[in-house]
């Protein structure tokens, strides 16, 4: 137990601050412990996550939806419609059944949440003077429409050889090791990606529109800025360098755009009927929010530990943030 935070002020900020520091992946810790190590991989392949979400997502779009990939050489509404729905559905259905249980029906009340206010009303900060009625439409019109061409742009150019692809029987051990793959390339890419928004240019231009969200909720998650949503899907664009299955640029995009639902819910765990359903908020992010110049990364690889924009949630952290930011724009 780690008394010093247990005791810190940062405590008093928040309605509910996880009982331990932030944890990063311990795969880059040394010495190596094992132990940990198969814990923090459990939980993320072994139990229910966003991450087994994402792939059990991406199966069901694969099997259900999409089209083969001889059918998608010739660009066709028909195809792109279906990627565009596989896209659209779960992301409604998820970020408007948390929005509901949490923020309307309110039915944990406070129980987790970081953050003790609501989405915000009657605020001139946000279109339509309404957090949630801003959220939902950048992310509909903006996020989702980027995210689905993108994933559309690499099925045809797949399908005419312009990307490299496979399919199952012939790559079986690189097929389930692109998976964890693309989640190291994901944290690598945005933590570069995201320092960037944070340049003060790019930032009011851009950036600012998502953090407009100082107090996040399920919407939140890809609330973004056009140019924004551009940078952050150039992710896909690895695919046009490693070889992929059809699977992968689903389960890619549901990583991307599904996860953050959950990781921007404002709350750390999920209770339904008194007992614990999920692991939900991720606390890391949710102190990039209120802090801003700190935890740009994810905590799957330690970038902002290696390069001194790690918050662990402590007094002390915050501490040095605040010194770090007064220094980054004086």
């Amino acid at each position: 137990m780690n008394t010093e935070y247990q005791n810190d002020q940062e405590s008093s900020r928040w309605n509910h601050r996880p009982s331990q520091p932030v944890a990063l992946n311990p795969l880059f810790e040394w010495p190596p412990n094992f132990m940990a190590i198969l814990k923090w991989y459990s939980a993320y392949w072994l139990a229910a996550s966003t991450t087994t979400l994402a792939v059990v997502l991406g199966c069901m779009a694969y099997f259900t939806i999409l089209p083969p990939l001889e059918a998608i050489q010739k660009v066709q509404v028909g195809w792109i419609i279906r990627v565009w729905l596989a896209n659209l559905i779960p992301h409604i259905i998820f970020a408007g059944a948390l929005h509901l249980w949490l923020y309307k029906v309110k039915g944990q009340d406070k129980k987790f949440k970081f953050d003790p206010r609501q989405p915000a009303e009657n605020n001139g900060t946000f279109s339509f003077q309404n957090q949630v009625y801003d959220n939902m439409f950048w992310t509909l019109v903006s996020g989702l429409t980027q995210w689905s061409t993108m994933q559309c742009f690499i099925f045809w150019a797949m399908a005419n050889g312009y990307a490299p692809a496979f399919l199952f029987p012939d790559n079986v051990i690189w097929f389930f090791l692109m998976f964890p793959f693309l989640i190291f390339w994901a944290s690598f890419h945005f933590y570069w990606i995201h320092r960037a928004l944070h340049w003060p240019p790019l930032y009011r231009v851009a950036h600012a529109v998502h953090h407009r969200n100082v107090n996040i909720g399920p919407w939140s998650g890809i609330s973004m800025h056009p140019l924004e949503h551009l940078l952050f899907y150039t992710n896909f664009l690895i695919h046009f360098i490693i070889p992929s299955h059809p699977l992968h640029i689903m389960f890619h995009g549901y990583m991307q755009s599904i996860h953050p639902i959950f990781s921007h819910s404002g709350f750390e765990k999920l209770y339904v009927a008194d007992k614990q359903r999920a692991n939900m908020g991720d606390f890391f992010h949710q102190l990039h929010h209120r802090y801003f110049e700190c935890n740009y990364g994810t905590v799957e690889m330690p970038w902002d530990k290696w390069f001194g924009s790690f918050h662990n949630g402590s007094r002390k952290g915050t501490e040095k943030t605040r010194v770090r930011k007064r220094r980054m724009h004086s």
